[in-house]
């Protein structure tokens, strides 16, 4: 993987909106001639929309992620079997700039029901080190989403009017500076309010299951709210707010908790750091007194090992929730999400 792939500058501009992309209304006599008994024939990018569909579209939806358990999300190649996969769907949810593959597959598919996940929260800019905790910023941003989720986001959908204008090299700058950050779904708030936009567009794309995905999208909301409090409540009081990360995936959710998160190599999972890097992770170490040096389960620990050796670190695994193996901390998002939970409040001295 190199750092190439990643989430286009641009899509920040039309991030705020509830863009529910492309999307118009399909019968479900549209669904019943897929051959799958009348369900809505879904396609999902990867594993955090995968969840989302299943959870919000239960018994009315029959769901298939294009990527398998084990693959690294970014890596992903279609082959032709899958790109067909995609044109024969009544809806694909995506998250648009991390899978470069899948974003020209579904521009080329055809579907008209087609949703874009980054457009139903807004996405930042996040560098290796990530902090709600210093900045200030912490208290502004939440008071932000808490006003987004009492007025619901329609009032912004206006400010997305201007056509976004792509170059050759959009969706491939998500790991350089000014690229926004994808990890949306490893922040509960953010991840409820996709799921929102995603129960709407259900609603809108099958009608005639409107009312369960309403019930099914305000029971998982309510779950992630749980999440949320969870978080909050077990990362309060802890001996450092420092961790330290092969994989710069936990900007969000640093942000949301008030932690500082200290990216290796940053977004990319598998890129050598430097050893002017290294030597500034020790001293950073040193002085926030960090103890842990996290790694995911679908990426090598190698460099993690190797930083921990040379710094007297220990090592834990901190998943990014790309995909979810036999190798992963919990059997769905929030099972996993809890297992990180666990690990960032024992590396972090919670009380």
């Amino acid at each position: 993987m190199n750092v190439r792939r990643l989430i286009p500058t641009t899509a920040v501009a039309g991030a705020v909106a509830l863009g529910l992309t492309a999307l118009s209304a399909c019968s479900t006599s549209d669904a019943a001639d897929g051959g799958d008994g009348g369900k809505l024939k879904v396609t999902a990018s990867f594993y955090p929309m995968q969840f989302l569909a299943e959870k919000i579209g239960g018994e009315h939806v029959a769901v298939t992620s294009l990527t398998k358990p084990g693959v690294e999300p970014h890596d992903l190649e279609l082959n032709p079997r899958q790109i067909g996969s995609i044109s024969e769907s009544d809806y694909v949810l995506y998250l648009k700039g991390i899978q470069p593959a899948v974003d020209d597959a579904i521009a080329q598919s055809g579907v008209k029901n087609t949703v874009d996940a980054a457009t139903l929260t807004t996405l930042e800019n996040h560098g290796s080190e990530v902090s709600g905790h210093d900045h200030g910023e912490e208290e502004h941003a939440h008071g932000e989403e808490e006003h987004g989720d009492e007025h619901g986001h329609e009032e912004e959908a206006h400010k997305e009017e201007a056509p976004e204008e792509h170059s050759e090299g959009d969706g491939h700058n998500h790991g350089e500076e000014g690229g926004a950050d994808p990890h949306i779904w490893l922040d509960p708030v953010k991840y409820a309010e996709v799921a929102k936009g995603v129960g709407k567009s259900l609603e809108k794309a099958d009608p005639d299951h409107a009312a369960d995905y309403k019930k099914n999208t305000d029971a998982l909301v309510s779950e992630l709210g749980e999440l949320n409090t969870a978080y909050e409540t077990g990362l309060k009081n802890t001996s450092t707010k420092t961790f330290i990360t092969t994989h710069s995936a936990f900007g969000y959710l640093a942000e949301r908790y008030g932690l500082t998160q200290q990216g290796i190599a940053g977004i990319d999972p598998e890129a050598e750091p430097s050893p002017a890097r290294i030597q500034e992770i020790h001293t950073i170490a040193e002085k926030e007194k960090a103890t842990t040096v996290f790694f995911e389960t679908l990426a090598s620990d190698k460099t993690a090992k190797t930083l921990a050796k040379d710094t007297g670190l220990k090592t834990g695994v901190l998943d990014p929730l790309e995909g979810i193996t036999d190798r992963s901390q919990g059997a769905d998002y929030i099972e996993v999400m809890e297992s990180n939970l666990a690990a960032l409040r024992k590396a972090l001295g919670a009380q």
